[in-house]
């Protein structure tokens, strides 16, 4: 597992690696190395304790009006329909005054 660490400078020549979330941890040492030492034995303290880290898959979102697609399929006035929505735009766009 690999976890994003970030390592600064602090007041007096010493050094604090911290991690966020989910494992919010920090640790001060007097070298960059052995601040993220201590972090790693933090961590490793964390999961020894019964931390465990999952991900959480939660699938593709669907579109609120997915369950109304195709509800139209086998009505029979749909042909009829989309031929006068069809016969309407062709004569809107036909009209000189319209455009």
């Amino acid at each position: 597992m690999r976890i994003p660490v970030v390592v600064e400078p602090t007041s007096e020549n010493r050094f604090r690696a911290s991690s966020g979330d989910p494992l919010r941890l920090q640790a001060e040492a007097s070298t960059r190395e052995e601040a993220v030492q201590k972090l790693r034995e933090l961590v490793h303290g964390r999961m020894k304790a019964g931390v465990q880290i999952v991900s959480l898959d939660l699938g593709a979102a669907s579109h609120p009006l997915a369950p109304f697609a195709g509800m139209l399929k086998d009505d029979p006035l749909l042909e009829p329909w989309k031929q006068a929505v069809s016969e309407y735009r062709s004569e809107r766009e036909n009209d000189p005054e319209t455009r």
